[in-house]
């Protein structure tokens, strides 16, 4: 019987690199991306870029607006996504750039799709060692999740529930671009950076992040950046 994962991919650094890591681990991918009228809307295309790459068995996008009620700098064009912070600066507490409960409405659309399918697998490229510190990318919340996904679908009242698998939860960002290194992620049709554009913004913390990574690697970032 074919192994069936469903992944989620956002068309970032992690997400894809969780694809290509479900692929070896031999699961047919479904990956499933998010139009919730983000702000660097330009990921949705690196996530159909990936998708195609990769030759997943399917790609679906599903659309909504958290613009309406924003609370993230991600959603509300109004506040401003933080530039230049230091990374003990990122670490200091949880940042304007957390979407609230974007990753519980992302694994319950994954969890719905996964079970149509009779999957075995979701796939979420959560990383907890990040300085953002998103509160929903920790084991403690992943762990809730699973739990979920056991007692609140027939397939996990039925003794199969669906495994959330976070391959990258521990590392780093160093090790994580190592891992795809390994896998043959193609770096170059990824996308990070937190503001809109065709060129990186080079100064936000999900680019100096990722930045930093590729420098303390000695590696070069195939993206091209505004600064």
């Amino acid at each position: 019987m074919t192994q069936k994962a469903v992944v989620l991919l956002s068309g970032g650094l992690d997400s894809s690199t969780i694809l290509y890591q479900a692929l070896a681990d031999g699961y047919q991918c479904y990956a499933l991306s998010f139009d919730y009228q983000q702000r660097h809307q330009r990921e949705l295309a690196a996530a159909k870029e990936i998708a195609q790459t990769a030759g997943v068995k399917q790609h679906q996008v599903v659309s909504f607006d958290l613009g309406l009620w924003g609370g993230s700098a991600l959603t509300d064009q109004s506040l401003e996504v933080p530039r230049d912070r230091a990374p003990e600066e990122m670490a200091d507490q949880i940042p304007i750039t957390y979407v609230p409960a974007r990753n519980t409405i992302f694994l319950s659309f994954a969890l719905a799709y996964g079970e149509a399918l009779s999957a075995q697998r979701v796939y979420v490229g959560v990383n907890a060692l990040d300085y953002s510190g998103y509160p929903d990318c920790r084991p403690d919340y992943i762990n809730a999740m699973q739990q979920v996904f056991q007692l609140g679908t027939k397939q996990g009242r039925e003794g199969n529930p669906i495994e959330i698998i976070t391959p990258l939860i521990d590392l780093k960002k160093t090790e994580i671009i190592q891992l795809g290194n390994q896998l043959q992620v193609p770096w170059e049709k990824t996308w990070s950076c937190y503001q809109g554009g065709e060129t990186a913004c080079g100064v936000c913390d999900s680019c100096q992040l990722r930045l930093n990574a590729f420098q303390e690697l000695e590696l070069t970032d195939p993206l091209p950046y505004r600064q």
